[in-house]
């Protein structure tokens, strides 16, 4: 029983000892089956020192040498590597910039992956004419499609034709040149999204959103059922809807013409406008309130830009004179003077004469909403206004160039309302000065009245 014992106690020994010494014979396995162990007849070398260099820099800028160095280690494959000729004159400078950019490189490693299949595929391999398209998965889990045309018998790889099939032959892979660069549909958006956005951060902002002017609607919302009006037809919206907001809301000026939009010079017009009336003579006062104490100039050209008509009856320097501190003292008062003298029309002195000796007392719309301003025939001229705070139509014509006519007249015109306002405060101030008894209500002259019918007195009837 104990030589039992003894002899399984050996054989275990035995066995333990057999085991230990094949353990290291499974070790050089091992480490020769780790991935990125690769040697100087590897496919990535071949490739590095090929005549596609241009593809090597891309791979090593995008960081994928040592994703490669781990594919290669498992398996061989295919590279469709363009030449370097496509890739330095043939590639577009713009999309080459936005491959080489640090925040695109996730679309330059796609790009790069889709030129890789996992599988070799040498040229014998190929599909011939008479067979469908091969399909293979590359590392970017894209599709390319491999067959040969059956006319010419050239191979080709996503319509790309392959130039030098078996160029580079290696134990773990095989190159194939191809004529240029295979752009995944993915890239390809990558770059036209990329590009628009800078397009678009690149133009000066004009307003957001971008407004078409003539129809009041997104530009890029907009669904035009018929073709677009022609450049000279008139706008759509009143000119109210295209004036700048009052002094109180935008001091600033308005912005001036040139954008996408204008269909004519207004800044220019009115600039010649301005130095007619200051060549004309006696206008020096309206042309100085326009260029430098208000924005006026420039909200003109701006509205003449889009389309809009402007009639002005300029007050000559004497009329102007006549204000007061008071009338211009109040913040935006010169604006309100002003706009109340602009006709959103084209008018001439003609067009208005015949207007007021057909229809009588006819009134214009102002730039100042809702005021309107009257007009009426008056010893064989054209009177604007009533009463005492009516203008004549002094100077006619000093300018007209279809889009702007300047008309001169010789006072200086307020709104009806306004107009009794001010009189109504000027009384005050003189009846303050002259007159000393207070004035009597009804109730007392009716008991002034009753007591003299009797033959009494009050003193305060006196």
């Amino acid at each position: 029983m104990g030589g039992l014992y003894i002899y399984g106690l050996l054989h275990i020994f035995s066995l333990l000892a057999v085991s230990t010494t094949a353990l290291p014979a499974r070790e050089p396995k091992t480490t020769s089956s780790q991935p990125g162990q690769i040697n100087s007849n590897s496919v990535l070398v071949a490739l590095l020192d090929s005549h596609y260099t241009e593809l090597a820099e891309l791979v090593e800028k995008a960081l994928l040498l040592q994703k490669l160095e781990d594919v290669v280690g498992k398996q061989n494959i295919t590279i469709f590597a363009p030449r370097n000729e496509a890739l330095e004159r043939d590639l577009d400078a713009e999309f080459k910039r936005f491959l080489l950019e640090p925040g695109n490189l996730r679309s330059l490693q796609t790009l790069i992956l889709s030129h890789i299949v996992p599988v070799r595929v040498n040229s014998d391999e190929w599909p011939t004419h008479e067979n469908q398209p091969q399909k293979h998965i590359t590392l970017s889990n894209d599709r390319v499609h491999l067959q040969t045309d059956k006319k010419s018998g050239q191979k080709t790889v996503d319509l790309m034709r392959v130039i030098r099939p078996n160029d580079v032959v290696r134990p773990d892979g095989v190159i194939h040149g191809i004529e240029r660069l295979l752009v995944p549909h993915s890239v390809l958006e990558d770059f036209n999204r990329r590009r628009s956005l800078r397009s678009i951060s690149a133009v000066l902002p004009e307003g957001a959103p971008v407004v078409d002017p003539r129809t009041n609607k997104l530009i890029k919302k907009k669904k035009s059922v018929g073709p677009p009006p022609p450049p000279g037809a008139p706008p759509a919206l009143p000119i109210y809807a295209a004036m700048a907001p009052g002094p109180s809301l935008a001091p600033a000026p308005a912005p001036g013409p040139g954008g996408p939009h204008h269909h004519f010079n207004g800044e220019a017009q009115v600039k010649d406008f301005i130095t007619t009336l200051t060549h004309y003579g006696g206008y020096n006062e309206l042309a100085d309130i326009l260029v430098n104490l208000t924005s006026l100039a420039t909200e003109m050209g701006r509205l003449v830009s889009e389309g809009y008509l402007i009639t002005v009856l300029a007050p000559n320097d004497e009329a102007m004179a006549k204000l007061t501190t008071d009338q211009l003292s109040e913040p935006g008062a010169p604006e309100q003077i002003m706009y109340y003298h602009m006709i959103p029309e084209y008018q001439t002195e003609e067009s208005m004469y015949n207007a007021v000796r057909r229809f009588g007392k006819i009134k214009y719309d102002t730039l100042r909403l809702p005021h309107k301003m009257t007009a009426e025939e008056a010893d064989g001229s054209v009177k604007f206004g009533q009463g005492e705070g009516s203008a004549y139509l002094f100077d006619p014509d000093i300018y007209t160039d279809g889009r702007i006519s300047v008309q001169g007249i010789d006072g200086v015109l307020f709104p009806i309302e306004e107009k009794d306002h001010q009189i109504s405060a000027l009384q005050k101030s003189n009846r303050a000065k002259v007159v000393t008894k207070p004035r009597r209500g009804k109730l007392m002259e009716t008991t002034c009245w009753m007591l003299g019918t009797m033959g009494q007195r009050l003193n305060a009837c006196v």
